[in-house]
């Protein structure tokens, strides 16, 4: 027998402190990186034992040392297994926290399986290393993408820093158990050692322990493994950590590991002592995950490209019915496609397999991330058919992401059931460039439009009940009824606070208003002939228009006029449109002006006490939906506003979402309803004011057909087949047309954005048509026009307008409004009459004027001007076609959207509810009885 010699005793607490160093360095380089970004790491205790708490400590300022947020989290005994897990969840879900730690054991009053706890963490932040699935990713030598067990892992590199040599040596593991001993085994193995795993009942343990050249030892039991079980020169890493008396201590006791230490050091090589062995690097290696997992999630925030899989098309030369294409074509479960694009699970809500809900999260996860590049698709005047500008934002973003491979988003409007069983149909684009499925697009989505209704309409009820109250009722009666006392105590609830605070009146105890205080309180006083907010519904129901309500005789004879408007006319989907967060909406809401009270001032739905309640009810339509193009590239549907009272574009808060997840080299197009004069106009005035957003290209929409029309053309109209002119070439009707098109190119140019011109080819178009329409453009200032075939093609169709987009977005832009806020209301009118659509002037009528008056009175000047205007022509008559000159704008009303944060004068004739055509499309929809599928031509 050889020798005794000392062993070299490696201390965990050196290795420890080298790990520390260079955590606390990749800690400083996050943050330089990345402002105000630490990692985050969460420790969930139940109970209070003290053992746990001196680990919890240890682990805590190992965190705070090295610049990681540590919380502890502490919960009562008392707690059930349902509520821990799902205060795991909330942990999961949290972005700012990057590891998740349950202490063991769980010192519970309940019956908790702590293996359903442990497994309720998110493996990506697992940082013990400890749930189901890293131990199957261990098992199966899956050492990278996942987070080992800390303290084995801890063992790993000591054995690397004592200089054995792993490959090939014998290795014995003392001890099975799941945190230490198993996990152990697995590690060596996968570095290729010949591992043998024993326990306490293993047959004569001593000669198997006596093979090791590397022996680890995590049995439980103190000084067990005795220096004659020990191969000389063996590497020995102590695991164990047991306390024994020791009447030389204070403390009456002292800590020992599983190994005994004094003799087994004069044989092996290297030893590890305890305590200051392995317990330390326990921490270092937990350490090290949490800051590996914060660098994952940094990873995120620098935005890449997708790894995102297309859709291949099965393009036919005849193309089939939209619903046809739509339904050839599988797409993608939103749950893959959301991984591809950079969301995590716990930024996706899930509606079935093909539509999700997005978190707002993602935008404070990556607020750190460069936006991509901003396009807007807007078009000429059209004609009633529509020249496919949903067509083309999805051809657009197929090109820019199957064929260019981009990160693309499309970034569209929900489409109301109005005009999907009228007389449009269906607005998920068409032929090979759709969002499917576009049966779901097209009908319920989400739900998000029967939200508004339902808010809407409670803030309907709650106006007309209120006066109804008020006419019926003494002060002290409404008061005690809006103030009651509860188990007796009255107390004033917070919205009701705001209105005291809105008045004037300081005092919030319910007991001490005055007389005149109470009054003034409960009394809104609202003048019924200036009530402004109507009943809406999702259905084209021109019977509607105007109603009789309050007939019923327990209405007392408070009967008056009103309407119904369309869903999507509702300001609250303006707002859903504009709000950039939940606290926004909820303000916004709350600032809707419904009337105005007898002395002229205006009546919110904060006064009506509605607004916490309208928030309520919208608290899941703020969260846009995510679908897919034919192709396979993500589409966000949110919002539906309707493009003449309102500003026609979907949401602030999906192109922001977009905008990140894309990154800096990647695009965001998003369409403008109706002609550019419209919106493409409210775009840059009132989106891009309420967003910040900065456009990058105007993507312009022209077809031969609307061109024609307007160079003296006949009527188109919807169902009747188009006369010859259309069908046949015809030059000089496209060059007499082209004068509509050249003012809307000049339009992009007033705000200072490049303009690409899209032309919209049909079959019907000769090609000396098409190449006339493309040099006019761009002699009219267009950077580029390009001829497009998407509808027949899918973005194969638009890849040379994809290009155009590409090299547009790299030009230098000189984006301003077109109208200070400050201006007078009637001037910001005027601006826009003479700029966008070439009006010598306008004329305000006398109602329209008072109007102004008012709302310059009750502080609205200086809101941005939503014009409700016809989309088929430049002028107010939709019958004037071209770009003509020498006419007036006609105002006779202005209108106030101030929780949206506008003002829609209307000009001309203007419709708030639209009527079913005598064929409308409800003729075309059906159910498939046997396969339940919507059959139709969307």
């Amino acid at each position: 027998m050889a020798e005794d010699t000392q062993a070299t005793v490696l201390s965990g607490k050196k290795v420890a402190q080298d790990v520390h160093n260079k955590l606390k360095q990749d800690v400083e380089d996050l943050k330089r990186e990345f402002k105000n970004f630490a990692p985050g790491l969460a420790i969930v205790q139940v109970g209070g034992r003290e053992d746990s708490n001196v680990y919890i400590r240890m682990k805590v300022k190992a965190a705070e040392e090295i610049g990681i947020k540590a919380q502890h989290i502490k919960f009562p005994r008392t707690i059930t297994q349902s509520q821990l897990v799902q205060e795991v969840k909330k942990l999961n879900s949290d972005h700012t926290i990057h590891g998740i730690i349950v202490q063991m054991p769980l010192d519970s009053d309940t019956n908790i399986d702590s293996d359903l706890v442990l497994d309720t963490v998110s493996p990506d932040k697992d940082v013990d290393g400890l749930t189901t699935a890293s131990a199957g990713r261990l098992s199966h030598g899956m050492l990278k993408g996942g987070f080992l067990p800390c303290t084995p892992n801890g063992c790993m590199e000591l054995i690397r820093r004592s200089g054995a040599k792993i490959q090939g040596a014998t290795a014995v593991v003392l001890g099975r158990s799941k945190i230490v001993g198993t996990p152990m085994a697995e590690l060596l193995k996968w570095h290729h050692a010949t591992v043998t795993t024993c326990h306490s009942r293993t047959a004569d343990l001593p000669a198997v322990t006596k093979t090791a050249d590397i022996l680890v030892v995590g049995i439980g039991r103190p000084e067990f493994v005795k220096q004659s079980w020990i191969k000389p020169g063996a590497v020995v890493i102590d695991c164990g950590i047991n306390s024994i008396p020791d009447e030389t201590k204070k403390s009456g006791s002292r800590l020992v590991g599983d190994v005994a230490y004094e003799e087994a050091s004069k044989a092996t090589s290297v030893i590890t002592p305890v305590p200051g062995g392995v317990g330390p690097m326990t921490v270092a290696m937990l350490m090290q995950n949490t800051v590996i997992s914060a660098q994952n999630a940094a990873t995120q925030m620098r935005a890449s490209r997708w790894n995102i899989s297309y859709l291949p098309l099965d393009i036919l030369d005849k193309v089939p019915s939209d619903i046809e294409v739509a339904r050839a074509q599988t797409p993608k479960d939103v749950a893959e496609l959301a991984e591809e694009i950079g969301l995590l699970n716990s930024e996706v809500d899930l509606y079935g397999k093909k539509k999700a809900k997005v978190s707002l999260a993602v935008l404070q996860r990556l607020s750190y991330q460069k936006d991509g590049k901003y396009v807007v698709v807007a078009g000429m005047t059209p004609t009633p058919l529509g020249e496919g500008k949903s067509t083309t934002t999805i051809g657009l973003v197929q090109a820019l992401g199957a064929h260019l491979k981009n990160n693309v988003f499309a970034c569209v409007r929900q489409p109301s059931q109005g005009p999907t069983f009228g007389i449009k149909g269906g607005a998920a684009g068409g032929g090979y460039s759709q969002v499917i499925p576009m049966d779901e697009f097209n009908l319920h989505l989400t739900g998000d439009i029967h939200a508004i209704t339902a808010a809407n309409n409670l803030l309907a009820a709650q106006i007309d009940a209120r006066m109804f109250h008020e006419s019926t009722q003494s002060d002290q009666a409404l008061y005690s009824r809006l103030v009651p006392e509860v188990k007796g105590i009255r107390q004033f609830s917070k919205i009701q606070i705001n209105r005291l605070k809105k008045l004037g009146i300081l005092e919030t105890d319910p007991n001490k208003l005055t007389d005149e205080e109470i009054s003034k309180f409960v009394r809104l006083n609202i003048d019924p002939s200036t009530i402004s907010w109507q009943r809406v519904m999702d259905t084209n129901d021109r019977f509607l228009r105007k109603i009789t309500i309050g007939q019923s005789p327990t209405e007392k004879g408070h009967t008056r006029e009103c309407q119904f408007d369309i869903t999507v006319a509702s300001e609250i989907m303006a707002i859903l449109a504009l709000t950039t967060s939940l606290e926004d909406m909820r303000e916004r809401l709350g600032n809707m002006v419904v009337a105005s009270d007898t002395s002229g001032n205006p009546v919110t739905a904060e006064d009506l006490g509605a607004s916490g309640a309208l928030t309520v009810l919208m608290k899941d339509a703020i969260r846009p939906n995510l679908m897919q193009t034919l192709e396979g590239t993500p589409v966000f549907v949110h919002a539906g506003p309707f493009a003449n009272i309102a500003h026609g574009n979907s949401s602030i808060l999906a192109d922001k979402i977009a905008l990140k997840l894309v990154g800096e080299n990647g695009f965001v197009v998003t369409e403008a309803g109706f002609g550019a004069d419209i919106g493409m106009e409210k775009f840059f005035n009132i989106k891009c004011r309420y967003s910040g957003l900065v456009p990058n290209v105007v993507v312009l929409v022209a077809t031969v057909r609307a061109l024609k029309m307007h160079g003296g053309g006949p009527a188109v109209t919807p169902g009747v087949p188009l006369p010859a002119e259309y069908t046949s070439e015809n030059l000089g009707l496209v060059e007499g047309g082209f004068s509509n098109l050249k003012k809307q190119i000049e339009n992009g140019g007033i705000f200072g954005i490049p303009v690409v011109v899209a032309i919209n080819s049909f079959l019907t178009d000769t090609e000396a048509e098409l190449n006339l329409v493309k040099k006019l453009s761009v002699d009219a200032g267009a950077v580029d026009a390009v001829i497009c075939n998407h509808w027949a093609k899918g973005g194969a169709g638009a890849v040379q307008l994809a290009e155009a987009v590409v090299a547009a977005s790299d030009k230098p832009s000189d984006f301003k409004f077109l109208y200070r806020l400050t201006l007078p209301i009637e001037e910001k009118i005027r601006i826009i009459a003479q700029k966008i659509y070439g009006a010598d002037d306008i004329e305000i009528k006398p109602e329209a004027q008072e109007q102004i008056n008012r709302f310059r009175k009750q502080g609205f000047n200086d809101l941005p001007i939503c014009m409700a205007k016809t989309h088929l022509s430049l002028t107010s008559d939709p019958s004037k076609k071209g770009a003509p000159t020498g006419f007036t704008i006609p105002v006779r009303d202005v209108r106030a959207s101030v929780g949206a944060g506008f003002l829609y004068p209307l000009v001309g004739t203007m419709t708030t509810m639209p009527g079913l055509p005598t064929r409308p499309c409800i003729y075309d929809i059906d159910l498939d009885l046997e396969k339940e599928e919507v059959q139709g031509l969307f």
